[in-house]
Formats: C-alpha cells, structure tokens, sequence
C-alpha cells in the first residue's frame, strides 16, 4: 500500500488544524454521509452491549470483596494473608493470558462473548467453593482478554479523536459496577439459608448466571467488524472505513509479527506499561478492599455495602465526563496528570485521618482521580496496527501491580501515595517526550511531501505520517 502525498492521510489528535481541513473535505464528499449520524449509530448499536458486558466483567472481578463482608472469609476459615493471596491471584494468569488474547482476538474473529461466558461459568462455580484452595483455583481461571480484548475492539471501530470517550463510557461502567455490585450485595446477602446456601453463595451465583446469559445473547447481537456491518449504508461503511484509514495515516491494520517487535522494542510502550501499573497499584486494592476500608473506619456490614456506592458513581461519572473533554481538546495526557494528582490527594487524606467522616471523604476523592486516569492511559495507548500487543501488554504487565498490600494499614496507603507520584512523573515525562516527538515528524511529513509516492505501512510508529495522540 502507498500513501498519495496529494491527499496526505492525517494524524487526527496531532494538528487540528490539520484535523478541520480534513473535516472540510468529509463535509463536501460526494457520499453526503453525516459523521455524527455514523457514530450515533455506532453507539447505540455497539456501545451499550459492551459496556454491558464490561460491567458484568468488573463485577465479577471485584465482588469478593463483598463477598467478604458477607462472610466469606469466615465461612471457608481463611487467614488475611489466604484471602489477600485469592484476591490477587486473578492477576497471575489475567497478566500472563493479556498478550497472547488480544494476538488471538488480532488474526482471528474478536470473539469477545465466548471469552465473557467463559467467565461467568467460573464465577457460578465460585459459589460452590469449600476452602482456600478451590477459591484459590477459581480466581487463577477467571479471566483475562475480555478488557484489553473490548479496546481493541473498539479501536477497529471509532478513530482516535472518538475513542476516548468511549473508552471512558466502559471505565465508568467498571466503577458503575462497584456501586451496583455494593447495591447487589446488600440485597442478596439477606438470601442467607435459601437453599442451604450463604449469601456469599448467592452473590457469586447470581451475578455469574446474569454474565452468562449477557455473554449467550451477544453472540447474535455483536458484530466484528465495520466491514460487515448491517446497520450501516454503504456509502456510510465507505465513509467509516475511509475514516479510520485516514486516523492511522496509511499504516498496517492487519497483524504483522514485526509489530510485535516493534511494540517490545518500543521504550514507548514501557512509558506507558508504568503510568498504568502505577496507577493500577493503588486502583486495584481501593476496588477490592473498599468495603473493607469502610468497615475498619467503623461501619456496621449492612452500611458498608451501601456507603461503596457514592465513591464509584461519583467516579463514574467524572470517568465519562473526562473522556468527553478529552476528546474535544484532543489530549489525553493532562487529564491522566490531573486525575492521579487528585487521586493522590485522596490517599493522603486517608493516611493521616483516623475519623470515618474524613477518611471516607478521601476515598471519594482517590476514586474520582484513579478511574478517569485508567481510562484515559488506554486511550492514550492505542495508535495503529501494533496497537493490539501495546494495549495488551499495558494492561497485562501493568496487572502485575495487584492489591498484595491491605490499604487497611498505613503501609498500604504509603504504597498507593508513592505509585501515584511515579505515575505522576512518567506521564509529565511522556507528555513531554511525545509533543517532542510530534515536532520532529512534522518536520518530516513537510520533508516526504516533495519525494512523491513512498510506502509508510510497515514503519509504524516510526513513519512520518504518524503522531503520537493527545500529549
């Protein structure tokens, strides 16, 4: 494939100067297709389903930390260290299983309801454990693929400039999945008994049949790929695909095993690999262990199911809201700084109060700054045709960063406050290295234009058409 420097591909989140030209030109095609009628229908077609499917996934994730304050712990005798070891374990093959998922979902069919009703299956079997080692085992097999598996896909969707704010709309959807999971557990763990089961039970079973049947129905509701959606015109399919072409400036959309390479050479990737992790850090053990946070600031089980709900829709919320923003002023990068700097205040607050009032206070703040930074970073690192194994690996690596550390205790809030300062100093860091960066490619692509045809698809990230999104 050739790029035609008479009408040069854009980079849509570099130069929006460049990016209202381009829209100018959309605006006068022959097609007459409408761009917002197009994402409008994507949206209503597409994002509901997933988000759907998201928020089971997150659920089923992060109930046990409910399933805690329901009497897990007790009922299968389980020492702190035997519980924090369950808890943590689901990153062990969620890290391991992240790269090779998304290469999989890459050269086949992006078959994400097989991977979700293979998900809630474990989950159902989670209700039936009896000791340490089958819960153990239960959270090795539940899961991975299906988050970075769901950006990818989304990226093969929308281009750059939209992507954000659909990613936001999922990660909401994850700390929606904290307040509804606090609602649930509140209901369901009064089924205590039926059927011989305790409500522990109840919450793992009922929530993995709602995955499952969720997981079943998607596979006749989802469709892979823009080239064969129904739902679209033709003309408005041409437009879709001409579109994302464009947003990757003439590079590879399919798989090639020297954009594997290039992602693990990248130093790029590890930029972003440790924004994540250290992000993920404090994330991950404030979603597993908030309903534990409340109680150990005083409040019975029954209010601290309920008080987990205010800090994830609060945090939800401002999730989307940032994605939006940050789709408008097409950058990424200050809204990542500033939601891990807000987090970072929220985690102070926790570690120097000792009254409930304050320190639930400061887990509404850590959350309304982790979650908008977790959804912003994946959209930050998604790019072109190796955006696949980066997505991947910034979130499988990253997965390693799990909640061994209790933030019941100073030493875990001291973890969450250095993690974010580290975060804090590679996103300035990459802020800066990719708007570096975007200058000297511009000098570039104003190089290339006077040599004519040249082919820029394998080159990647390295190709001259080619800009870093939103530093």
């Amino acid at each position: 494939m050739s790029t035609d420097h008479g009408e040069k591909p854009y980079a849509v989140d570099a130069n929006p100067a460049q990016l209202q030209a381009a829209a100018l030109e959309l605006d006068k095609s022959p097609q007459g297709v409408d761009p917002c009628r197009v994402f409008r229908k994507l949206d209503i077609r597409l994002l509901p389903l997933v988000t759907l499917l998201f928020l089971f996934s997150f659920l089923d994730r992060t109930n046990i930390g409910n399933a805690k304050i329901a009497g897990l712990v007790s009922d299968l005798h389980l020492t702190g260290l035997q519980y924090n070891l369950c808890a943590a374990m689901f990153f062990i093959t969620y890290c391991l299983f992240e790269v090779p998922s998304n290469l999989a979902l890459k050269v086949s069919r992006p078959s994400l309801p097989f991977i979700m009703c293979c998900w809630g299956i474990v989950m159902l079997s989670m209700a039936f454990v009896q000791s340490f080692a089958g819960l153990l085992v239960a959270r090795l097999f539940l899961g991975a693929g299906f988050y970075p598996g769901v950006t990818f896909y989304l990226c093969m969707w929308y281009p750059r400039t939209a992507q954000a704010q659909r990613i936001s709309i999922l990660a909401g959807a994850s700390t929606l999945a904290g307040a509804f999971g606090g609602l649930l557990a509140f209901g369901i763990e009064k089924m205590v008994g039926i059927r011989g089961l305790a409500g522990w039970s109840w919450i793992f079973m009922l929530e993995g049949l709602a995955t499952t049947t969720v997981a079943l129905l998607s596979f006749f509701l989802m469709q892979d790929y823009p080239e064969n959606a129904t739902f679209l015109t033709d003309a408005e399919r041409t437009w879709l695909l001409t579109t994302i072409k464009n947003d990757t400036a003439g590079l590879s959309k399919t798989f090639k095993w020297k954009f594997l390479w290039q992602a693990l050479r990248d130093p790029h990737t590890y930029l972003m690999v440790g924004i994540y992790l250290f992000i993920l850090i404090p994330a991950y053990s404030f979603v597993l262990f908030l309903p534990t946070i409340i109680a150990e600031l005083g409040f019975a089980a029954s209010t601290t199911q309920l008080l987990s709900v205010p800090p994830n829709a609060a945090a939800c919320a401002l999730t989307i809201l940032a994605g939006i923003l940050s789709d408008r002023i097409r950058a990424c990068g200050p809204f990542v700084l500033a939601g891990c700097t807000t987090a970072l205040v929220g985690y102070v607050v926790l570690f120097a109060t000792h009254t409930p009032g304050a320190g639930y206070a400061g887990t509404m703040v850590a959350a309304c700054g982790m979650f908008p930074s977790i959804a912003l970073v994946l959209a930050w690192a998604g790019g072109n045709a190796k955006k696949a194994v980066v997505i991947a690996m910034v979130i499988g690596v990253a997965n390693l960063g799990g909640p061994q550390d209790s933030p019941r205790y100073h030493p875990g809030h001291a973890t969450a406050i250095g993690s974010l300062c580290v975060a804090i100093t590679l996103c300035i860091t990459a802020m800066l290295e990719f708007a570096r960066l975007n200058r000297k490619k511009d000098a570039m692509a104003s190089a290339t234009e006077a040599e004519g045809e040249i082919d820029f698809e394998d080159m990647g990230d390295q190709s001259p058409l080619f800009s870093y999104a939103g530093p």
